[in-house]
């Protein structure tokens, strides 16, 4: 007896040894494992070595690929990081080196990229297309008589157009006696739902909380009045907007948000009901005459400059920063000297987001020639599938207003005057006229329209209401 158990208890010894062996292989293997792909991370990426980044996006991250034909070629573009010197201005020519100095890093996207002292993304292709879209392209304008009681809404106004979000009304004025619509349904490319959002606003039959309802009456309206809503599901349809008030005006319209096109002044991929490619942005421009004097950049003594009111956390941290320094001169409230002469003295002009990501301040910068630095996440724009931001404007993360000095003094005199030259040749896109001139404001967003055609007709069955779903 006391034999067979101790036979017993030396085979469970045994037995009980082996299955540890037999665990602490495995885990023992596990171990080094990790600690050999924690030791590679380490060594080779920046995430646990650098708790600071200098983050000088020279275009929005999501890149944005035109939307054309299938016999386009589209550019791809693939995302990494990339560091340079700290404080050192964005190399435009050395896009992705690498320096190991003082552990700041500036993130860039790496990838297949355009020439830097070009303004386009690709010239030849957007002449070429350009023409194309001047000679052929049609839209046809849902009717409305001088009579209907909303006429003031779906009618271009009789005046010329002003104010902050003039850019809504100047394409609706421009477009109606452009040779772009048609009155022929089947030759259209795209249908055009006319309602100015800025009127209904103001109107007191609708006001701000009505215009929900608005847009979804008259879109049942024309589907049930006419067979081209149907024929796509609003696909082939779009709206100009500039106001904010048009991302909650297609509340109750989903078909509009999801399937039209929409081209509004607050294009942030960042809020919901906004779809980058889909949707376009309309630049903000304020409406201004002529040309302002002397716009050489040899009499601009002043770094960088920036009004406005603090109606955002972003505009906030701004000026704590940076209200008493003596180069970069930010200001809110009232200026006491004129606007005009502090973009005219300024290197850098600042777009600060406030209540959104838009302001007319691009327009503005670049009217009177002033190298535009843009301060707003998540911004989708204007013209971001034609133009090579990065080649006449700055980007810099929000985080990264405490390092704006640096980031904007280490850029080199003759980086800084590429990009003044360059703000010089992209300022007639961002301008309004009656009539409208070749490449100015209407003919982009024209362009823009253009990329985003179909020639398909699908059964309205098709698609499906998101809120249906």
């Amino acid at each position: 007896m006391a034999h067979s158990s101790f036979l017993f208890y030396y085979s469970n010894r045994r037995l009980s040894g082996s299955f540890r062996s037999f665990f602490f292989i495995p885990t023992a293997l596990a171990l080094i494992t990790s600690i050999s792909i924690i030791f590679y991370i380490s060594t080779t990426s920046n995430l646990f070595t650098h708790q600071h980044q200098i983050t000088v996006r020279l275009k929005p991250p999501h890149v944005s690929s035109t939307l054309s034909p299938p016999a386009r070629q589209t550019i791809s573009i693939s995302f990494q990081n990339a560091s340079q010197r700290p404080f050192e201005s964005p190399k435009i020519a050395h896009l992705g080196e690498r320096s190991g100095e003082a552990g700041i890093e500036s993130q860039r996207p790496l990838g297949n990229y355009v020439n830097n002292n070009e303004v386009f993304l690709d010239r030849d292709i957007f002449l070429e297309d350009y023409k194309q879209m001047n000679g052929s392209f049609k839209i046809y304008v849902y009717p409305h008589r001088r009579d209907d009681p909303f006429a003031n809404v779906l009618l271009p106004v009789d005046s010329e157009p002003g104010g902050n979000y003039a850019s809504e009304s100047y394409f609706k004025k421009i477009l109606m006696k452009s040779h772009f619509i048609t009155k022929d349904s089947t030759k259209a490319d795209l249908f055009f739902l006319p309602f100015s959002i800025a009127r209904l606003r103001h109107d007191p039959r609708v006001g701000v909380g009505g215009i929900p309802d608005f847009i979804r009456d008259y879109i049942f309206n024309i589907s049930q009045k006419y067979p081209y809503w149907n024929w796509t599901g609003g696909a082939d349809h779009f709206y100009v907007a500039c106001h904010s008030i048009g991302r909650s005006a297609m509340d109750k319209a989903n078909q509009v948000k999801f399937n039209a096109i929409q081209v509004v002044c607050s294009s942030t991929y960042f809020q919901y009901g906004y779809i980058a490619h889909k949707d376009a942005c309309l630049p903000q421009i304020w409406p201004r005459r002529g040309d302002p004097p002397d716009l050489a950049s040899s009499k601009r003594k002043k770094l960088a400059f920036f009004a406005g009111q603090m109606n955002s956390p972003v505009r906030q941290k701004l000026i704590q920063v940076w209200r008493n320094d003596t180069e970069i001169f930010a200001h809110h409230g009232r200026l006491t000297t004129p606007y005009a002469d502090e973009l005219l003295g300024s290197k850098f002009c600042l777009h600060v987001k406030g209540f959104e990501v838009n302001t007319a301040r691009i327009a503005d910068s670049l009217y009177y020639g002033c190298v535009p630095v843009i301060i707003a996440n998540y911004y989708d724009l204007p013209f971001a599938d034609i133009l090579n931001w990065k080649s006449f404007s700055i980007i810099v993360a929000t985080l990264d207003i405490p390092l704006l000095k640096r980031i904007l003094k280490g850029i080199s005199p003759e980086e800084y005057l590429m990009l003044q030259s360059n703000v010089l040749k992209v300022r007639k896109h961002f301008q309004w006229h009656l009539p409208p001139i070749d490449y100015d404001a209407f003919y982009m967003v024209m362009y823009e329209l253009w990329l985003r055609r179909s020639s398909m007709r699908v059964p309205s069955s098709a698609f499906v209401d998101p809120s249906h779903r």
